[in-house]
């Protein structure tokens, strides 16, 4: 039987909603700063957003729609100046504490805690992303709750490769039946599936149009029990709010409907 040892979550759109009012703020800053006249709006993001990776995007966004202009340097290293301006200015959103947690994110998190369920992320944003998010939103030493956090450049492929998840999976020496995923998009969730593990989506304004086949339960969020979750698929088992009790019941219902009927 399928026993919950250890959530895995995304970041961005997951825990805090960070693509609209955070990212894609901070790439406007740089690029002004930078002296260039692009501006990504709402919905140009959202479409940004099927390329993953901030620099890769960059790289994307101008060989599209800016082809003929050329960098001061080799496109590699410009894009990686303009995306380490971008950094900085995420930083300071986050320093300020203009990017709140996601309803239910702090209570589910802390629950684990509490229970022994062992806490990782899988995330294509770059580790300095990802700490200050922790630190301001949740808890100063939060960085240190998660055991292991692969981040998007420490691994060959970014999603949809399953690349990232299966390096959390074997630096936590867990299998794929013990653990649940935490994700908000179709490439998050093909990354978990590819890696054999069972996902949880809580969409945002950026991915509830997207397929999410395949994904074991899909919400508007994780919820409080004073803000129920809406169930978009799949079966909550009569819950409200997420808790560690549904994210078992989604495990066992998995193992029951993947188990070989016995001769």
């Amino acid at each position: 039987m399928a026993n919950l040892k250890a959530l895995i979550f995304d970041v961005d759109g997951t825990l805090a909603e960070t693509e609209r009012d955070g990212h894609r703020v901070a790439f406007n800053q740089a690029f002004a700063a930078a002296g260039l006249d692009w501006e990504w709006s709402v919905e140009r993001y959202g479409e940004l957003l099927e390329v993953a990776g901030g620099k890769e995007r960059i790289r994307f966004y101008h060989s599209i729609y800016h082809p003929d202009w050329q960098p001061p340097e080799d496109v590699l290293t410009w894009s990686a100046q303009l995306h380490q301006l971008k950094t900085a200015y995420y930083r300071e959103q986050v320093r300020i504490g203009a990017i709140p947690l996601r309803p239910g994110v702090q209570r589910l998190i802390e629950a684990a805690r509490a229970a022994g369920i062992r806490l990782a992320i899988a995330t294509t944003s770059a580790l300095e992303n990802v700490q200050p998010l922790l630190e301001v939103s949740l808890h100063p030493q939060s960085p240190t709750w998660f055991e292991v956090i692969v981040a998007g450049d420490s691994v060959p492929a970014k999603k949809p490769a399953p690349d990232a998840y299966q390096a959390v999976l074997q630096r936590l020496q867990l299998e794929p039946a013990d653990c649940l995923v935490i994700e908000d998009s179709h490439q998050g969730l093909q990354a978990a599936t590819q890696a054999g593990l069972s996902t949880v989506i809580t969409v945002n304004a950026y991915t509830e149009g997207q397929d999410f086949t395949g994904a074991a339960l899909v919400l508007d969020c994780l919820g409080e029990p004073d803000r129920p979750f809406q169930v978009l698929a799949g079966n909550a088992f009569n819950h409200t709010y997420f808790t560690l009790e549904l994210a078992q019941k989604l495990l066992q219902h998995r193992g029951a409907v993947s188990a070989p009927e016995e001769c």
